[in-house]
């Protein structure tokens, strides 16, 4: 009976972790879908929500990790169970990361809301609802231990990268073309990185679940198509 007792506590502990998981995934999904309302909408007032809440991410991160190390401690995890606590605590911190980029993109998004409008925001759109679709497919992965699904998310970063390619190449245009652009099109170049890199520790959530449940790791050489390192804009007229 007492061994009955320590499985089923046990087994609360492990329903709890992947709870705390869900939940501050869902607060990063909407953290994400807020900075790009934001942005959009030229809403400061929502920008400036989304700052606030980071805080309470932050936390819920350092709870995770706390929690983690003491199941380690006392459960001394084995096998599938010790590769879960130990990715739910590196996808926490991806998460924190994740909440990070969209702080930032809101904070930006609060200085562009008082200069001049510039271009079309339809890439930044595309590029924030793919990344949301992968970060939400992620965490439902995680919780049904679904390894495949970690798969489709971890090879699906791609159409993200290439969209950043041309973003990048758009912001420069507009510098070349009027520098009185340069200050907006800095500030919207960084959120674009923000929403690339939200999209690379996305595949890293991907990568972490692959291996909790099937302790195999992905190859290293995942699709990825950012070309900004080696983008050649020429100015116009040329």
């Amino acid at each position: 009976m007492p061994t009955d007792h320590i499985v089923r506590s046990y087994d609360e502990d492990l329903r709890k972790l992947r709870d705390m998981i869900a939940r501050m995934g869902g607060l990063v999904e909407r953290q994400v879908a807020d900075a790009t309302r934001a942005l959009v909408r030229r809403d400061s007032d929502l920008a400036g929500e989304v700052v606030q809440r980071d805080l309470q991410i932050d936390q819920l991160e350092r709870e995770i990790e706390g929690f983690c190390v003491t199941l380690l401690a006392l459960r001394q995890p084995m096998a599938a169970d010790l590769r879960l606590i130990i990715a739910c605590m590196k996808v926490s911190n991806d998460l924190e990361r994740i909440g990070d980029y969209s702080a930032n993109a809101a904070k930006r998004s609060i200085v562009l809301a008082s200069l001049p409008g510039l271009g079309s925001m339809n890439g930044f759109e595309r590029m924030a609802h793919l990344v949301q679709e992968n970060l939400k497919a992620a965490m439902d992965a995680l919780v049904h231990s679904d390894a495949d699904a970690a798969e489709r998310v971890w090879a699906a970063d791609e159409p993200v990268d290439e969209i950043y390619n041309g973003i990048f190449r758009e912001m420069l245009t507009h510098m070349m073309e009027d520098p009185r652009n340069i200050t907006a099109a800095t500030h919207l170049l960084f959120i674009a990185k923000n929403l690339e890199r939200i999209g690379d520790h996305t595949t890293n959530i991907a990568e972490r679940i692959h291996f909790a449940v099937r302790g195999e790791t992905l190859p290293e050489d995942r699709p990825k198509g950012d070309t900004s390192a080696f983008a050649v804009v020429r100015a116009p007229g040329e």
